[in-house]
């Protein structure tokens, strides 16, 4: 039986036009729809938008305007569910040699039906909240939720408003598919740049007062917080114009660089990082407190997520203790150079003091990493843990408190001294950020370098197999005992600089938390990509905030957890090789994928009288020339 005929089977409704791989059949009827799947998505839609409303995320983000009058992050997080819903219900699975259905008509009443349900949630909450008292068993509950649902205007208003809403909202979602790419293309960045702008607003706003160009900001953001609905206006309208206007040209230019080779490869690659490098230096001249406090909050989780992504992105070292490493450098630099230390205090310039840290974090990774690194998976996680926890508590305990200061930790810490030109502390956040970028350049090209060594080559094959690596005369306990070292000592220049520019260090800095926020961190960034890691910091760190960290959405110090959790799991059903993924690491993820495409493409060739279809097919897979 031809993929054709198959096909047919298994769809009746189907009109198959071609069999070649990836082309697109006829549109679906309008009400051709799978019911039961959208009646499943719905329910989850419905728990989705109770959990939301009853955590009481949308009163808490009210207060932050997205757009003023109009749209506020907390009715955004209310509209996100039924835009996600209606958006997913059309998706098809595109296979090689599989002919899928042209979007139409059909995803648009698709969408409209989720997002209906999805908005019936709130419809049957704004009823429930007025008629039940929540308060006893839902503590977070709000009565200002219920105002809020009904727009001010009552119940029954509740009810009718979000069904519309829901279905509205999903129905737009569903006509997104619909567009072109081009229009899809223009449509996400017009979007995406009024909601990032909205985001972005300290930001911007600090850099406009250093710029001496807050005339402008003032124009586009309101008094109060959020654009104005004319410079959103204006904001999408030329966001969207540029989009148009360099349709396929970034790709374009991305392709020539992927394209190069030798000299001319190194070169465009200097040339970014250059750029790059000059644009971070000059940024902080004209930013103020705020955002140089940002920058060097990023900077500290980006050094620490460099160190973790040579455990877990390269080795395959699934470690959830890593926050020791970060308490031992910052104990370290602080009994080196406080005069407080409690038991000694040599009050060692810093910079001698951190060759102190790398010895001492050296050997704590060399004695955590020793009778753990024969394990793997799980049990190796466990025990990684533990260990996270046991030197946290040594830190705490009374037995270490005439070292280390107990609960009382160290204070009065000098700021770092850098060959007697300066002094880095906390309350000059600008000097913090370049030592920090320093230390970031030094990590990047180490991580860099080691990558594409025969040390990085064993890392990876370890990561892939460590049985197969093993039978292939790689010392497997050597090479990932070495990935644990190099881990603990970059993770240890963090700690080192976090304790200068704090002044002081306590045992409540160091919990499990920050272990797995740096994780986190990785994943979304991307596993062995180190672009990635820098990117998933910059994301998460700098608009989210760490463990204690402030960021640029303060309105989330509450619910950051829930949107680290969120994050995870998307990211490990849609997009499991990360936001920038190294190329060797997306090849693993998907290398099943590739293979199954070969072998369809391979028989829908066949069927159409090419005895090598298979074959031929399983070289372009493979990205060889049949």
């Amino acid at each position: 039986m031809s993929a054709e005929a198959a096909s047919a089977a298994r769809d009746p409704d189907m009109a198959v036009t071609s069999a070649a791989a990836g082309d697109a059949v006829p549109p679906r009827p309008a009400f051709a729809q799978d019911w039961r799947r959208i009646g499943r998505m719905g329910a989850v839609a419905v728990l989705g938008q109770f959990f939301i409303s009853l955590s009481n995320m949308p009163v808490r983000l009210d207060g932050r305007a997205i757009i003023e009058g109009l749209l506020s992050l907390g009715y955004l997080s209310l509209v996100i569910v039924p835009l996600a819903i209606g958006h997913r219900v059309g998706q098809q699975v595109r296979r090689e040699g599989v002919p899928y259905h042209a979007a139409g008509a059909h995803e648009i009443v698709g969408g409209a039906a989720a997002g209906a349900l999805a908005g019936g949630g709130l419809s049957l909450l704004a009823i429930l909240l007025a008629n039940f008292d929540l308060r006893e068993p839902l503590v977070n509950w709000s009565p200002i939720l219920a105002e809020l649902l009904g727009f001010g205007r009552g119940t029954t208003f509740a009810v009718l408003i979000w069904l519309v809403i829901g279905a509205g909202v999903g129905a737009a979602a569903g006509l997104v598919r619909v567009l072109c790419p081009v229009a899809r293309r223009v449509l996400w960045t017009m979007v995406l740049a009024v909601f990032g702008a909205a985001v972005l607003e300290a930001l911007v706003e600090d850099l406009a007062e250093g710029l001496g160009i807050e005339p402008l900001t003032d124009w586009f953001y309101a008094s109060r917080g959020g654009l104005t609905p004319i410079g959103a206006l204006v904001l999408a309208g030329g966001s969207g114009v540029l989009a148009f206007v360099a349709r396929g040209r970034v790709r374009q230019a991305r392709t020539r660089i992927d394209q190069l080779e030798g000299p001319a490869r190194q070169r465009a690659n200097m040339m970014l990082i250059a750029g790059t490098g000059a644009l971070l230096v000059v940024l902080p001249i004209f930013a103020g407190k705020l955002t140089n406090e940002l920058l060097a909050n990023v900077g500290l989780f980006v050094l620490l997520a460099l160190g973790l992504n040579i455990v877990v992105g390269l080795a395959g070292i699934l470690d959830l203790g890593y926050v020791a490493f970060f308490a031992v450098g910052s104990y370290t630099a602080a009994v080196l150079t406080a005069a407080t230390s409690p038991r000694i205090s040599p009050e060692l310039p810093w910079f001698v003091a951190l060759i102190g840290v790398v010895v001492v974090t050296g050997l704590v990774g060399l004695f955590i990493g020793a009778p753990v690194i024969r394990m793997r998976g799980d049990y190796l996680a466990i025990v990684t843990l533990g260990f996270g926890e046991i030197i946290r508590l040594l830190f705490l305990s009374d037995w270490l408190s005439g070292w280390f200061g107990g609960s009382q930790g160290i204070t009065n810490i000098p700021g770092a001294e850098i060959f007697g030109l300066a002094e880095v502390s906390g309350t000059d956040p600008r000097s913090v950020f370049y030592l920090v970028l320093a230390f970031c350049a030094v990590a990047v090209y180490v991580s860099w370098r080691l990558e594409r060594s025969r040390i990085g080559r064993a890392w990876m094959a370890v990561r892939e197999d460590e049985t197969v690596a093993e039978a292939m005369g790689i010392n497997t306990v050597n090479v990932k005992l070495l990935a644990f070292v190099v881990g603990a000592v970059l993770g240890s220049f963090s700690g080192a600089i976090f304790s200068a520019k704090v002044g002081s260090v306590f045992p409540a800095s160091f919990l499990i938390l920050v272990s797995i926020v740096i994780l986190v961190v990785v994943i979304f960034g991307g596993m062995g990509s180190i672009v990635g890691v820098i990117a998933g910091s910059a994301v998460l760190i700098g608009v989210l905030g760490g463990p204690k960290q402030p960021g640029l959405l303060a309105e989330f110090s509450e619910f950051k957890l829930l949107i680290y959790g969120a994050l995870l799991v998307w990211m490990m059903l849609s997009r499991p090789e990360g936001l920038i993924p190294s190329v060797r690491r997306t090849r693993e993820l998907h290398q099943e994928e590739m293979a199954q495409d070969a072998w369809l493409a391979g028989q829908v060739t066949d069927d159409d009288g090419d005895a090598n279809g298979a074959s031929g097919a399983a070289e372009r897979a493979a990205g060889e020339p049949a």
